[in-house]
């Protein structure tokens, strides 16, 4: 009886041992900690090895022929970008850039207005995931806008798209001979760095055998701009301004194959072209109004808009630059 009593007497008490043990744990979770130290190492720990988890997932994904990227035997797409400085223009790029990315079998081609490549516009392009090619030519005094001129007044971008085709074509004559006709595949796209695109566009030009036409939203003060289609041929432009122009059209409408560009070395944008014409000055010397292509549902879905970023003001920048109290400039924005 009295040995009884005594292994139930070790039993509570290592009960309550047990449990005020528990409690003392729990209370302890609610309290604060020095441990920062402890913490900064963990969460460097967690960060290396999400970091090691994200290469292995990617060398996976190259490795593994079942997720191998679709559509690599598409013509490609080389979509020509006049760029110029401004305090918008990496936003405007990386906008583009990150669009660009989900269309397969592209290639970027960036052209800068100045007299030498910019570290802004190469760090990008590098970041980007894109297959790129970066240049560079500046704009004759004579043909730039000056401030408070507005856009419309003079063509811009003339010798930027130009040296974007003079590369293509020396790029299609140095391969010619590896390649065959297949270093004339392909289409071309004057894309500004303003504009927003669709990336069912991309699609819609892939096949172009000439020059392939579309509508394009906020443009020439209407709500869309575009080619008229009756028989499945173009037979007017639907547009508010000149009417008359050869090619009634803005540059984000129409798309060029490589051959077209290759056997037409002639073909180029006047820089000097009269308001309005920049466009003509080059289709008109390569196609005609009956030979355009009507993609986008025969010219009846807007893909592309003509959209353009508000210039910034920077009234208390400039105020606070006056104290010496302006933003760093070693920041790139």
């Amino acid at each position: 009886m009295r040995l009884k009593l005594k292994l139930k007497t070790v039993f509570v008490l290592y009960f309550m041992v047990s449990l005020l043990g528990l409690v003392y744990a729990l209370m302890q979770l609610g309290q604060r900690c020095d441990c920062t130290e402890h913490d900064i190492i963990k969460d460097r720990t967690i960060s290396r090895l999400r970091g090691d988890l994200h290469k292995l997932q990617e060398e996976a994904k190259r490795s593994d022929p079942t997720k191998a990227p679709k559509k690599t035997n598409l013509p490609p797409i080389y979509v020509i970008t006049p760029t110029y400085a401004r305090l918008v223009q990496k936003a405007e790029l990386t906008r583009l850039s990150q669009t660009f990315l989900h269309v397969p079998q592209l290639h970027w081609i960036v052209v800068e207005d100045s007299d030498q490549p910019t570290a802004l516009v190469r760090n990008l392009l590098a970041e980007s995931g894109l297959a790129y090619t970066q240049l560079h030519i500046l704009t004759p005094k004579e043909r730039k806008l000056q401030e408070g001129d507005p856009s419309w007044l003079k063509p811009r971008g003339a010798e930027q798209r130009n040296e974007g085709l003079r590369w293509l074509r020396e790029m299609a004559s140095t391969s010619r001979g590896q390649q065959g006709a297949a270093a004339d595949s392909g289409v071309v796209y004057f894309a500004d760095d303003d504009n927003t695109y669709s990336v069912k566009l991309f699609d819609e030009m892939r096949d172009t055998r000439g020059v392939s036409v579309w509508p394009v939203g906020l443009v020439g003060g209407m709500r869309f701009e575009s080619p008229v289609v009756d028989g499945g041929k173009v037979i007017r432009f639907h547009t508010g301004w000149r009417p008359n122009r050869p090619f009634p059209i803005d540059m984000a409408s129409f798309a060029v194959s490589l051959h077209l560009v290759v056997t037409n070395p002639d073909a180029v944008f006047d820089g000097d072209a009269q308001m309005g014409f920049l466009e003509s000055s080059f289709l008109q010397s390569i196609i005609t109004m009956e030979e355009l292509e009507p993609k986008a549902d025969m010219c009846t879905k807007v893909l592309v808009w003509h959209t353009r970023t508000e210039k910034p003001k920077m009234k208390r920048e400039d105020a606070l630059h006056k104290q010496g109290l302006g933003s760093d400039p070693n920041v790139e924005v």
